[in-house]
């Protein structure tokens, strides 16, 4: 039809890409003809707060990289961690709330209370205890250690070594090579990688001379005092370029014959897509990019054009529901929690029972830890009724030349995932806005107002910040609000009782803990009893996931780029540099809510 100028509707769109997305279609038509067409030549990029999946279209599933970097600095004495947050330790009030949602969870999943010892915490190990894999002790103790980062270069390298390319061809040798300042080879500043990304960075020994960033936490631009917002551009950039050399090995000169396709979570406000659109066309030189909805991308990637898409990340858990094909921006909700929080709060549950090793675990201060703690928290974490108890070997990261390990006895294992529906047992940390002076030379994230529905401009008469906690014009936030209150809200606001019915009934779990065992069915039960009884909804499904749940939005992203053959909404390079985006002009982004039906427009600054 768009060869013959006619424009398909929505609903037509949308039911073609349904049945093309289909899991048998993808098996035999998608790999064979399509992706062997185009798919070599897209690079699909999902950018999160912990973690970043990148690879090309043709490929099963994506590189998952922690989305860090550090950085050496020769004035800094130990490793150092740029976040500025405005809590890190739960207060009495805190501890007080959570150790009543424990309570609650206890009774309702019928284990202790915290005020009471387990029978299996005093006695010998029961025969039914959990192993990671099934494998024994001795094996889960050698695979689950964590060794520390070699942060010595080798071979010495000059600094802009990383911008040029990775690869090289032959080994030089050390003895022959000179810095361009004239240095000797094996001078102090010299010892020392210059960059550090991904696993590795969190691995560094904390007396490492190394400054740890992490460009983006809870789902915006980790800006801060700590932290400007070139830094954080820069760390974007070099992430992404070093894991397209490293990991992708595609060269920086050749990069004019790809194209990008970004799939940015719903929690991004229109400044911070824009720079990261800056990022792709402008510094790394793909010749056109496109940006989907995560929600939306998330849809697509298991076969769907109508659902409650549940994304539950690392630090973000998002909310939105997709009616064929377009995501619904009123039905959006963000929720501050995810599997970090996770992870911490089963540590606080170990300790709290007294069952942790005298070591001084702390994720807060040593990247390491949390490391640790998620592997843990992946291979034992489950929902189940009854005490749930597992064996596991815990490593102490304290002292950087010996690593510590003791075999423990873990308890309550299902209390730390159900945390996502009594949100009061998480305590997230809490990040500050970006300071105004960051934004003087150039335009705000969120100064911008457009028009709403109800008439009202977009951040209602309120300084930028004022209203950043709430970002009542993009997607709504919630502190408290737990999962199935927020999947009974986003569904009931859509106001039509045949759509309430279909999403109920077409619930979709994607992210890293999605694939917490148990949780699908919890979820089912208790939205079912939460809905009012005055709606006539009968049954609440939690979809199974034909794929892994945490790559799901990224192959959703490679379908969506896939079946776009006009390529309409696509921005090309040499427009971007020349005059940006904006509403009015003849490339719009058709399925994103925040890019497509506003007034706010993109402009290059």
């Amino acid at each position: 039809d768009s060869r013959r100028g006619l424009n398909p509707s929505r609903e037509t769109l949308a039911s073609c890409c349904s049945r093309l997305c289909s899991q048998d279609y993808l098996k035999t038509v998608v790999p064979s003809q399509l992706l062997a067409e185009r798919g070599s030549n897209l690079v699909v990029i999902n950018p999160g707060s912990m973690n970043v999946r990148m690879g090309f279209a043709s490929q099963d599933v994506p590189f998952n990289i922690p989305h860090c970097i550090a950085r050496h600095k020769n004035d800094a004495p130990k490793l150092s961690v740029r976040d500025q947050r405005l809590n890190c330790r739960a207060g009495s009030t805190h501890n007080a709330e959570r150790e009543r949602a424990y309570d609650i969870i206890a009774s309702m999943l019928k284990i202790p209370f915290l005020g009471e010892v387990s029978p299996s915490e005093n006695q010998p190990l029961p025969p039914k205890m959990g192993r990671l894999d099934g494998l024994s002790a001795q094996q889960n103790k050698d695979d689950s250690i964590l060794t520390w980062t070699d942060v010595m270069d080798k071979s010495i390298k000059t600094s802009t070594s990383i911008e040029r390319s990775v690869n090289s061809d032959a080994d030089e040798d050390p003895s022959q090579s000179t810095s361009d300042d004239g240095n000797k080879p094996n001078s102090e500043e010299n010892k020392y990688k210059e960059m550090i990304f991904g696993e590795d960075a969190l691995k560094i020994p904390h007396s490492a001379p190394y400054c740890l960033g992490r460009p983006i936490r809870r789902g915006h631009f980790n800006i801060s005092q700590n932290y400007s917002l070139h830094q954080v551009l820069e760390d974007l950039r070099t992430i992404w370029n070093w894991m397209l050399t490293e990991k992708l090995h595609i060269n920086p000169k050749d990069r004019h014959l790809y194209s990008a396709i970004l799939v940015l979570g719903e929690t991004f406000d229109n400044r911070e897509m824009k720079e990261m659109l800056s990022i792709v066309l402008c510094d790394l030189g793909f010749s056109t990019a496109v940006v989907h909805q995560e929600a939306l991308a998330a849809a697509f990637g298991n076969g769907l054009s109508t659902a409650c898409v549940v994304n539950i990340g690392a630090q973000v858990t998002q909310v939105v529901c997709v009616e064929d094909g377009v995501a619904l921006p009123h039905t959006a909700l963000a929720l501050p929690y995810g599997g970090d929080d996770i992870s911490r709060c089963l540590l606080w549950v170990q300790q709290r029972h007294r069952t942790w090793p005298n070591f001084k675990t702390d994720p807060m201060k040593k990247p390491i830890d949390m490391l640790m703690l998620n592997k843990i928290k992946e291979g034992y974490s489950q929902i189940r009724s009854g005490s749930y108890d597992a064996v596991s070997v815990v490593h102490s990261y304290e002292h950087e030349k010996s690593v510590g390990h003791q075999k423990t006895r873990l308890s309550a294992l299902s209390v730390p995932p159900m945390g996502l529906l009594y949100p009061r047992l998480l305590i997230p940390e809490e990040f500050p806005p970006p300071p105004r002076p960051w934004f003087q030379d150039c335009d705000d994230m969120l100064e911008d107002t457009w028009q709403t529905n109800d008439g009202l401009s977009g951040n209602g008469g309120l300084g930028a910040w004022d209203s950043y906690q709430m970002l009542p014009t993009r997607v709504k936030k919630f502190d408290n609000i737990g999962l199935v209150e927020a999947i009974v809200s986003s569904v009931l606001s859509t106001g039509r009782v045949d759509l309430q019915r279909k999403l109920f009934c077409s619930i979709q779990l994607v992210g890293g803990a999605a694939s917490t065992t148990g949780l699908a069915p919890v979820l089912e039960q208790r939205v079912l009893n939460t809905i009012p009884s005055n709606q006539p909804v009968e049954k609440v499904e939690v979809l199974q996931s034909r794929r892994n749940p945490l790559f799901i939005p990224w192959k959703g992203g490679v379908i969506l780029g896939v079946l776009d053959t006009t390529r309409d909404a696509w921005i090309h390079r040499e427009d971007w540099i020349k005059n940006g985006v904006h509403v009015g002009s003849g490339r719009k982004y058709k399925d994103s809510y925040f890019l497509q039906s506003q007034l706010m427009c993109y402009y290059n600054s």
